[in-house]
């Protein structure tokens, strides 16, 4: 861990105005909030004073570092200050401290503290250097100092380090998660921290929803050890042919960034070629066939739900700013505006289907295979098959361009500018026509039409079951497969009318952050400050139907928090159902409450089912000792 990883000019002061050891220690403070590496400012403080209180840190010659090992620390970093009059200390040799440094090290780091601590004052014995830092000019010039000397002094380690330029870096990362909004931005950051804390520098780039962020150059893979791909949707991996790639869950990122990037940097990862067969070798030696299906499935789920939830929340509005007696037959359209937004709406949500079908089938077979996959997922819609005709269409259409691409790589190689604009759209899109209207929309139109007069006619006690299943569902992973299954059983159900379905879904995926927020409320005693602090923020996530506001208290505490989470999900989504709740929209939140039928009864569902969740929580958790 070299001392310029963890420095960075932000928390640097080089002529600081204090005159005593307390204004020293709050000014290193602020210059450490500065950098970012705090999540509570004032906790951190109060244990760089604890340590300060068992012995003094200034070691003497000018210099004193003060340390701690806090909780309230997110990643390991250094501040630095020059105090040129000197200021009184309590210094071991009784001089006035000058040249100050302040390490900050996370909880869960064993000795990071201690290594710094020792580096540091193996550098600092040389006068001289300590002195040209005493009357460095800028922190630039400061840093530069730091980083020659300690070339000197660690010759070895030197070689090795990474060389931290524009361009370089030693490991690239991408992060994607079917919706794009939690996962994709957790993973990033834990896997940012954790390559800071261990020294490695990176870069990580994000598939979210707003688009690709951060995103890699060409420059930074060519200059690259390793890619490290951790994502739950197809990203484009053509870019990192001949370079060891590592594919693994969005997940894999949050829990097991240190893993993932001692594999990286110390283990001989295997080399990724786009469009060989060497590609499809790692490809098959790491994912099995199942997690492939998925990863196909999400990245026609990731670019449907914007289709399903702007046009949802809009057809929901149409009703709720319309006038039922004016004409029941045309609910939804009697007034100017129900019927605009009922338009807009009903287009965007029309694209529903096509596009789940068409990048469904383009994570099979590339683009080629995109023009396929939409007309089979309209053929679906239009000929009763529905949500599920239409993912059986995208996973045909994918596979049909597979086999074009098979069928037709004998042509000559004057020929291979036909195939994408001729060869397989046409061939593609006959192939998948005729399977859907003979083959799929009959059996498959005949099950959706059983299974919508099968909802229908559930009695209260089997509405209630289905509730407690799928609020449950929404609790298990948060955002991983098992509660994407349930929100896509939700979303298919809007499309064949059954409304209060996704009403108890959208519950079951409010209740765990809601849950959580009241626990550290109303139970301050079992969580930590900065777990209180963080407690907060799961208002305004819950609220919001962004249930990935749990995850960091679930994957802290996974024993207890999860049951706690799926009890009080359970119960939202049964209550949701006995009410009789029904919503138009897939997403929303509280923000769509007033289109729900029975938006009291919802309300109610859902904080019954928050404070289960919050009570049950408190029972299994005991409180902190002081």
């Amino acid at each position: 861990m070299r001392i310029t990883d963890l420095l960075k000019a932000s928390g640097i002061a080089l002529d600081a105005k204090v005159t005593s050891k307390s204004e020293a220690i709050d000014m290193l403070v602020d210059l450490m909030a500065d950098t970012g590496n705090l999540s509570d400012k004032e906790a951190y403080k109060k244990d760089v004073l604890a340590r300060e209180a068992s012995s003094t840190t200034g070691i003497g010659e000018s210099i004193a570092i003060p340390h701690a090992k806090s909780r309230a620390v997110k990643a390991a970093g250094l501040a630095a200050m020059v105090v040129k009059d000197g200021v009184e200390y309590e210094s071991l040799d009784g001089q006035p401290a000058k040249l100050f440094f302040l390490i900050a090290a996370p909880d869960t780091s064993a000795d990071l503290h201690v290594e710094v601590l020792s580096r540091l004052a193996t550098i600092l014995m040389d006068s001289n250097f300590k002195n040209s830092l005493l009357h460095a000019t800028s922190a630039e010039e400061f840093l530069k100092q730091i980083d020659e000397t300690e070339a000197k002094k660690f010759p070895e380690e030197a070689k090795k380090a990474p060389d931290i330029q524009p361009g370089q870096y030693q490991i690239l990362a991408v992060t994607a998660c079917p919706t794009g909004i939690a996962h994709t931005f957790m993973a990033a950051e834990k896997l940012e921290q954790t390559a800071k804390e261990m020294g490695i520098s990176i870069k990580v780039e994000t598939n979210g929803s707003g688009g690709a962020k951060n995103v890699l150059t060409a420059e930074e893979i060519k200059n690259a050890d390793c890619i490290i791909i951790a994502a739950d949707k197809n990203v484009e991996l053509a870019r990192f042919s001949g370079k060891p790639v590592i594919q693994t869950r969005v997940a894999d990122g949050i829990h097991k960034a240190k893993e993932l990037l001692e594999r990286a940097t110390k283990t001989k990862v295997p080399v990724y070629y786009s469009n060989t067969k060497e590609a499809t070798q790692l490809t098959d030696e790491h994912e099995s066939f199942g997690r492939q299906i998925y990863k196909h499935l999400m990245n026609g789920v990731s670019h449907m739900l914007p289709f399903v939830i702007g046009g949802g929340i809009l057809i929901a509005l149409a009703f709720l700013f319309d006038d039922y007696t004016i004409d029941p037959s045309k609910f939804g359209s009697n007034t100017p505006l129900a019927a605009f937004l009922m338009k807009i709406g009903g287009t965007a949500f029309g694209f529903m289907l096509p596009v789940l079908a068409g990048f469904i089938a383009m994570s099979i077979g590339d683009r080629p295979a995109l023009a396929v996959g939409f007309v089979g997922g309209m053929l679906a819609n239009s000929g009763g098959s529905g949500f599920l005709g239409a993912l059986i269409a995208g996973f045909v259409a994918g596979y049909i361009v597979l086999g074009l691409r098979k069928l037709f790589s004998g042509l000559p190689q004057s020929l291979e500018g036909l195939k994408p604009v001729l060869l397989y759209p046409f061939f593609g899109v006959l192939l998948i026509g005729a399977i859907i209207l003979l083959i799929i929309n009959p059996p498959v139109g005949a099950i959706n039409a059983w299974m919508s007069d099968g909802l229908n006619s559930l009695s209260s006690s089997s509405k209630i079951f289905l509730g407690i299943l799928l609020g449950g569902m929404m609790a298990v992973d948060m955002g991983g497969p098992i509660n994407k299954a349930a929100y896509v059983f939700g979303t298919a159900s809007l499309a064949n009318g059954q409304y209060e379905i996704m009403a108890a879904v959208m519950a079951g995926g409010m209740v765990p952050p809601l849950a959580i927020a009241l626990c550290t409320t109303f139970f301050k005693n079992r969580f930590t400050e900065s777990e209180r602090k963080s407690g907060v923020t799961n208002y305004i996530m819950g609220l919001s139907f962004i249930t990935e506001g749990a995850i960091p208290f679930a994957s802290a505490d996974p024993v207890r928090v999860l049951p706690a989470c799926i009890l009080g999900s359970a119960t939202a989504g049964a209550l949701s159902m006995m009410f009789n709740c029904a919503l138009r929209a897939p997403h929303g939140g509280l923000f769509v409450v007033p289109v729900i039928s029975n938006p009291f009864g919802y309300l109610a569902a859902l904080i019954i089912g928050s404070i289960v969740g919050m009570l049950v929580l408190a029972l299994l958790k005991k409180p902190l000792q002081k």
